[in-house]
């Protein structure tokens, strides 16, 4: 039987939920996490790459950390995937922002997803067949990238100095009408904080969250929001795949994030950061997998609700 995108959506939901062994009323990705607030303050050059009121103008900041067992299933905290997703702007004119400690995601397709997520399903032991993921994998090597590439990139001890991706392509309309491709990337702020990643492994969520609490309570956290500015030849609908020397590309700082305060959960639970959701300015990227977010976050909601 074919699956209407609808129910592959709520498949891929459901089968999230089952490989983290979550509730129904939690979340499928990235169910545990922090909600803050802070500020956003642009930068003079944001109005080169994006005429959008939520990059060029200051705004307030709500924003959640997060960890995320994922599809991975390694089952140690180093090689969890770390989130921060943020909204800024103001009424008529805020952008949601995800991102990940990780430059790619872990399927191209939404089809390549629901089957990795189904080859890891637990059996009736509870845990996954671990023969039918190493065939899936050496047929859809792609799936790997992600993984491989959090394993060999050890972690920061903190939030604060973990550096994160929106995996996606958006296609950026400047204030000349000008319009070409972006990648979001944060990048901690803070010379100690540069020197710390990739320094300690095996940081476990409760230490996560004790840190960033510490950090705001006696200060603040900084990210500078990069741009990293794209050529006509990048690929934009492969998420599985990073931009060509893309490490080393040239790259326009939009602002910086602060994050001033811890927020009570429930102000981040109340919804959900809608991927879609992006002010005149940034459009939305090509990929097949964001055209699957939106409806997916909404399903993950009206579920935990």
């Amino acid at each position: 039987m074919v699956r209407t995108p609808a129910a592959r959506l709520a498949s891929i939901v459901d089968a999230m939920k089952a490989i983290a062994g979550a509730s129904p009323e939690a979340r499928a990705s990235f169910a545990r996490g922090r909600c803050v607030r802070g500020t956003y303050i642009p930068s003079d050059r944001a109005d080169e790459v994006t005429k959008s009121r939520s990059f060029t103008r200051p705004s307030r900041v709500l924003a959640r950390f997060s960890v995320d067992d994922g599809p991975r299933g390694s089952g140690t905290d180093d090689l969890m995937l770390r989130g921060f997703s943020f909204r800024l702007g103001d009424a008529g004119h805020s952008s949601d922002i995800l991102t990940q400690s990780a430059p790619v995601h872990y399927a191209r397709t939404l089809d390549q997803m629901l089957a990795l997520l189904t080859a890891r399903m637990p059996g009736n032991d509870g845990r996954p067949d671990l023969e039918k993921i190493k065939a899936f994998s050496a047929a859809n090597p792609e799936t790997l990238r992600q993984a491989d590439y959090v394993a060999a990139h050890p972690p920061a001890p903190s939030f604060a100095g973990t550096t994160f991706w929106a995996v996606h392509a958006f296609p950026a309309t400047n204030s000349k009408g000008e319009t070409q491709f972006i990648k979001f990337k944060l990048v901690p702020v803070g010379s100690e904080l540069a020197m710390s990643r990739g320094k300690a492994r095996t940081r476990s969520v409760d230490l996560l969250h004790d840190d960033l609490e510490q950090r705001v309570a006696t200060g603040d956290i900084r990210f500078s929001l990069m741009a990293l500015l794209g050529r006509p030849d990048d690929p934009t609908r492969d998420v599985t795949i990073r931009w060509p020397d893309e490490d080393n590309r040239e790259a326009v700082r939009l602002g910086t994030i602060v994050i001033t305060a811890i927020e009570a959960d429930e102000t981040c639970d109340a919804s959900v950061f809608d991927p879609a959701n992006l002010a005149e300015g940034i459009g939305e990227p090509p990929d097949e997998i964001f055209a699957a977010r939106r409806a997916a976050y909404a399903t993950s909601l009206a579920q935990r609700r």
